[in-house]
């Protein structure tokens, strides 16, 4: 695969890692809050079901244009855009009352976020080189988790003073790291560009990468996405199973939420490690699903919980597993895939994702209007074991053809040797962080 053949631009890492900290901090600040401001106001399951399918639709549909988008468009220009465009919508959305024309702006930041989702991901390993990959992917990960871990907590208090303007105001405000990170990067793709590809990589610039042609990459991005929507459910039912069921406060939510987010933020760093030292991609692909399902049996768990307080270290667990989860999809996507396809790779890697994800989203609304929010916890919980269950079989038949020949990539070569193939080794509220809206 293409990674930088000269040394690794950390300083383009460190400034892709601040912005998305701030703008993921933002994000879920905003996502938070519109989420507590309808459950504070009577509004039921499909509400806020609504407003997720909203702030998800724009990344399932727009996957066919969105991916080409990031390959052959200048990168700076797109970042720059997309950041202003998504600042302005959002003021409009801190001063709008209307149900309605809430869940078009959220669906409009939304777009926005199909675009530079896929930009992001796709330039990281381009700045840097194979065996720095892990690393890399790490600071990504912990650096969207903290906005995430921060957000929900700050929506928590500022709501219970403020009201729901001022998350939003917050969230414009941080759209222009994006633009700011979009203007002083060094690293670019698109516009006819192509990031040199690493003399040791046998594997060329491909531009005629198919994912059905990707036998282990298609059995986990269609494993991932099935367990997320098997257990997507969670993430509409939990606001009320904690508010209500646990009769729990603002600040209680966001704190228990983001004790998911703070373990997806210790997972990212301890699975690191692993991901360089996994050698074989069926090894790593199986192992992500394993993580998953851990995520599954901490949601199960938390169903039998008294309080919300015994939530927090379940959660935590869950969170762990999480972030081993995304640190390993990453790196698998980026070992796999030709440098000039990567954005299109992880739009529909993200599209998948997330189009599974509005299956729980309406699930979970619908089942809200005829069951109590514990027991849906638990079937959420439960039916993601099963869905890791059943899934793990064509994944650990993927992984058995590949061992029994050349290992495969996306563009249809043999890959590189094992050695540098160690070296080479996402994208959302609580929950499962891989279908949350985030940036």
């Amino acid at each position: 695969m293409s990674f930088t053949s000269a040394r690794s631009r950390w300083s383009d890492v460190w400034l892709v890692t601040m912005a998305r900290g701030v703008s993921s901090c933002g994000d879920f600040l905003a996502a938070s809050a519109l989420t507590l401001a309808l459950q504070s106001a009577g509004a039921g399951g499909l509400a806020v079901s609504g407003l997720l399918m909203a702030a998800t639709l724009p990344l399932v549909v727009l996957v066919p244009l969105t991916g080409r988008l990031a390959d052959r468009v200048d990168s700076r220009t797109l970042l720059v855009v997309v950041g202003l465009a998504q600042a302005g919508i959002c003021l409009a959305l801190a001063h709008t009352g209307q149900p309605a024309l809430v869940i078009v702006l959220v669906g409009l930041l939304a777009t926005g976020l199909a675009v530079t989702q896929p930009v992001l991901a796709a330039l990281v390993p381009a700045m840097v080189r194979p065996e720095d990959l892990p690393r890399a992917s790490a600071m990504q990960q912990s650096a969207g988790t903290l906005g995430a871990l921060a957000g929900p907590a700050l929506a928590g208090v500022l709501v219970g003073g403020f009201g729901v303007r001022l998350p939003l105001l917050i969230d414009a405000a941080s759209y222009l790291a994006l633009v700011g990170a979009g203007l002083l990067i060094r690293t670019r793709r698109g516009g006819g560009r192509r990031v040199a590809a690493s003399p040791s990589s046998g594997a060329p610039a491909s531009t005629g990468w198919r994912l059905r042609r990707d036998p282990l990459l298609l059995a986990t991005v269609v494993g991932v996405a099935g367990v997320v929507g098997a257990v997507g459910a969670i993430n509409v039912v939990e606001v009320f199973f904690i508010r209500e069921t646990l009769h729990s406060t603002t600040t209680m939510y966001g704190l228990v939420t983001g004790a998911w987010t703070l373990g997806v933020l210790a997972g990212a760093w301890v699975f690191a490690r692993l991901a360089g030292r996994l050698r074989r991609d069926g090894a790593m692909a199986g192992a992500s699903l394993a993580l998953l399902g851990g995520c599954c049996v901490a949601v199960l768990a938390s169903a039998a919980v008294p309080s919300a307080a015994l939530l927090v270290p379940i959660w935590l667990a869950g969170g762990i597993c999480n972030g081993g989860e995304n640190v390993f999809g990453n790196v698998l996507m980026a070992r796999r895939v030709p440098e000039a396809s990567r954005g299109r790779a992880f739009a529909v890697f993200v599209g998948a994702v997330q189009g599974a994800s509005m299956v729980g989203y309406l699930a979970g609304g619908f089942l809200l209007e005829l069951f109590a929010p514990r027991p849906l916890v638990a079937g959420a919980g439960l039916a993601g074991v099963i869905a890791v269950a059943v899934l793990a079989v064509p994944v650990a038949r993927a992984a058995r053809a590949e061992r029994g020949g050349p290992t495969a990539t996306g563009s249809g070569v043999e890959s590189s040797a094992p050695e540098e193939r160690a070296g080479a080794a996402r994208a959302a509220g609580a929950g499962l962080a891989t279908p949350a809206p985030g940036r």
